[in-house]
C-alpha cells in the first residue's frame, strides 16, 4: 500500500541517517579531541576515575617539587660539613706539627684561629632558601622524632579512597662553635677518691694512692639521665637543658698534676668507651706511665689511675656541653705543650663529629635522590593508565570516521530516494 501520509522507508532512512550523523559527530570529537572519554556523559565511571589519577599526578609534581626543593636543601648541608672536615683535617696537621718542641707555636695557634674561623664562616653560610640544617638553629621536630626538617615525599591513597601524606625526615646537625655550660659531678666524675679531696695521695701501699674514674651518667629519650649509652644531639625525647647527664658532643677534661686530658663524648659511647678514650687521651698527652698506672675495668666502666710517686698530685675532673657539635674547637690552644698534647684528642673526636654529620646528610640525600626518581616514574605509569582509559585510538577513529562519511553520503542518498516515493502515487492520477 502507498500513502502520501506516511513514508516508512522516509522515515527508516532519517533515523539511520541521524545515527550516522551522531556517530560522526563522536568519531569527528575523538579526532579533535583526542580522547574517547571527553566529558562525563560518555562514561562517568571511567571519567570519574581518569580525574582521580588526574588529580593524583599534579598532587606528585608538586612533590616532585618538593623532593628537589629538600635535596637542594641536604647537599648544601653535606658540603658544609665535608667542608668542615676538610678544614678539621687541616687543624689537626697543625695540631699534631705542634707536638714538636722546636716550632713556633704561637704561629701555629695562629694557623688554627684563621681555619677556626674559617669552619665558623661554613657553618653560618650553609643555607638554601633561608634554611641551615647545621648552624644549631633549628629546633622543630621531624617525623622521626628527631630536631630536624620533614620533606614531603608521597601521597598515599588507600582502597576506600583516603588520601595521606608521607615525608622523609632529616635530622639537622649542629656544627656550631657555640660554648655552653658546666655539666654536674652527676653526670661525669671521679666516684672514688678516698684520700684527700682533689689529691691522689703520695704512694704508700694504701687505697688513697689511688682514684676511680667510675661516675657517669647518660641523657635518655625520656628527658631524663637515666641511659647507657651517649645519644646524639636531637634524639627524640632528649632534654639537652639536663645537667646531670652526658650526651654526643659534651667535652670532657681530666687533670692530673701539670697534663691536661679531653676526650669529646661520641654517639653511641658508654662508660667503657668513655674512660678507654681517656686513657688514651691521657697517653697522647704525655703522662708518664711510670709515675701513674692506668687500669680499666671494662666490665665496670672504669679507670683507676695510681699515683707511683712519692708526692702527692692534684687531679681535678670537669664536664662541660657546648650547644655546638663543634664547641671544643674553640678552646684548643697550642700554644704550649701541655695544651697541644690536649689537643691531639680533642681534634680527632671533632673530625669525627664532622664526618657522622656528613654520613648522615649523604645518607638522607641519597634517599630523597632515589624518591624523586620513583615519583618521576610513578608520574609517567599514571600518564599512561589514563592515557589507556580515556585516549582514542587515532587509527581506529581513522578508519571509523571514513567509513561514517561513506555511510553518510549513502544515507543522504537512500533517503532522498526515499522523499521521492510518494511521487510515483501521482501517476495513478494521470
Amino acid at each position: 500500500m502507498s500513502s502520501i501520509l506516511t513514508n516508512t522507508s522516509a522515515m527508516v532512512a532519517l533515523q539511520t541517517l541521524k545515527n550516522t550523523n551522531m556517530n560522526l559527530t563522536k568519531a569527528q570529537g575523538e579526532i579533535s579531541t583526542g580522547k574517547s572519554i571527553a566529558s562525563a556523559k560518555d562514561n562517568s565511571a571511567i571519567w570519574a576515575i581518569s580525574k582521580v589519577m588526574e588529580a593524583d599526578v599534579n598532587g606528585f609534581k608538586a612533590i616532585s617539587d618538593s623532593l628537589s626543593l629538600g635535596e637542594s636543601t641536604v647537599a648544601v648541608a653535606r658540603q658544609a660539613s665535608e667542608t668542615v672536615t676538610d678544614l678539621l683535617t687541616q687543624i689537626k696537621g697543625k695540631v699534631v706539627a705542634a707536638q714538636e718542641d722546636n716550632v713556633d707555636r704561637g704561629k701555629i695557634q695562629a694557623d688554627i684561629a684563621a681555619l677556626t674561623k674559617q669552619v665558623t664562616s661554613v657553618v653560618n653560610a650553609a643555607q638554601f632558601n633561608g634554611l641551615n640544617l647545621v648552624d644549631g638553629n633549628i629546633t622543630t621536630t621531624n617525623t622521626d622524632g628527631n630536631t630536624g626538617i620533614d620533606v614531603l615525599a608521597s601521597l598515599n591513597r588507600d582502597a576506600s579512597g583516603t588520601v595521606s601524606s608521607s615525608s622523609i625526615g632529616v635530622a639537622s646537625q649542629n656544627l656550631s662553635l657555640t660554648g655552653g655550660t658546666a655539666l654536674t659531678s652527676a653526670a661525669a666524675s671521679v666516684g672514688t677518691d678516698p684520700g684527700t679531696a682533689g689529691v691522689i695521695d703520695a704512694n704508700n701501699g694504701g687505697t688513697s694512692d689511688s682514684i676511680k674514674l667510675d661516675t657517669f651518667a647518660f641523657l635518655d629519650a625520656s628527658g631524663g639521665a637515666t641511659g647507657t649509652a651517649a645519644l646524639a644531639r636531637g634524639t627524640a625525647g632528649l632534654d639537652n637543658t639536663v645537667a646531670g647527664g652526658v650526651m654526643a658532643g659534651d667535652q670532657l677534661t681530666f687533670q692530673i698534676g701539670s697534663v691536661e686530658a679531653q676526650y669529646t663524648v661520641r654517639e653511641g659511647d658508654t662508660a667503657e668507651a668513655i674512660v678507654a678514650g681517656m686513657k688514651s687521651a691521657f697517653q697522647a698527652a704525655g703522662l708518664s706511665n711510670t709515675d701513674f698506672t692506668m687500669d680499666i675495668d671494662a666490665v665496670a666502666g672504669e679507670l683507676k689511675i695510681t699515683n707511683n710517686t712519692n708526692a702527692d698530685v692534684a687531679f681535678s675532673m670537669s664536664a662541660s656541653r657546648g650547644s655546638g657539635g663543634l664547641s671544643g674547637l674553640a678552646t684548643i690552644d697550642v700554644s704550649t705543650a701541655t695544651g697541644a698534647l690536649a689537643a691531639l684528642g680533642s681534634v680527632e673526636n671533632l673530625i669525627q663529629t664532622s664526618i657522622d654529620a656528613s654520613a648522615s646528610f649523604g645518607s638522607v640525600e641519597g634517599r630523597i635522590e632515589i624518591q624523586n626518581n620513583y615519583i618521576g616514574k610513578l608520574t609517567d605509569s599514571l600518564k599512561a593508565g589514563i592515557g589507556s582509559l580515556v585516549d582514542a585510538d587515532m587509527e581506529e577513529a581513522s578508519a571509523r570516521l571514513q567509513a561514517l562519511q561513506v555511510q553518510q553520503q549513502l544515507g543522504i542518498q537512500a533517503l532522498s530516494i526515499a522523499n521521492q516515493a510518494p511521487q510515483s502515487v501521482l501517476s495513478l492520477f494521470r
